[in-house]
């Protein structure tokens, strides 16, 4: 494995999956939020702080889903979406469900945030797979 390959797939994937995340975490069905707004944190003090987080998050999870690609030799196509469906059966579809069923969340809010991890993690299995398979 070439480290500038490596490094090259993760920027791919973290710059395409910021913009997914937040056209599915943030525009899509924006106004449907606001059904409960007594969750949410106000805005201002705190705000850039929870924003930079939820993007070094971000990076963390493209860069380890494509080191876990290559070591677990998954860099073709179907290996690759197989990981990826995989690693979001394991983790951020109950998580996200699971969620949704104790907070007050617009259920459309749930499967865009679902739908939103499900492309993220294909983005990775597809940036690890066009540069290191």
């Amino acid at each position: 494995m070439s480290t500038g390959w490596f490094i090259g797939a993760a920027v791919v994937a973290i710059i395409v999956t910021s913009l997914t995340d937040w056209f599915f975490g943030g525009v899509l069905f924006h106004e449907k939020y606001k059904n409960y707004p007594e969750i949410w944190r106000n805005s201002g003090k705190g705000e850039c702080l929870a924003i930079t987080w939820s993007v070094l998050l971000g990076v963390l999870t493209c860069v380890i889903f494509i080191y876990l690609a290559v070591r677990l030799d998954a860099l073709s196509w179907g290996r690759a979406l197989g990981l990826a469906f995989g690693i979001w059966l394991l983790a951020p579809l109950p998580l996200l469900v699971t969620n949704a069923l104790f907070i007050k969340i617009h259920p459309v809010n749930t499967l865009s945030n679902v739908t939103g991890w499900l492309v993220k993690l294909f983005i990775c299995a597809a940036a690890a797979h066009l540069f290191l398979g």
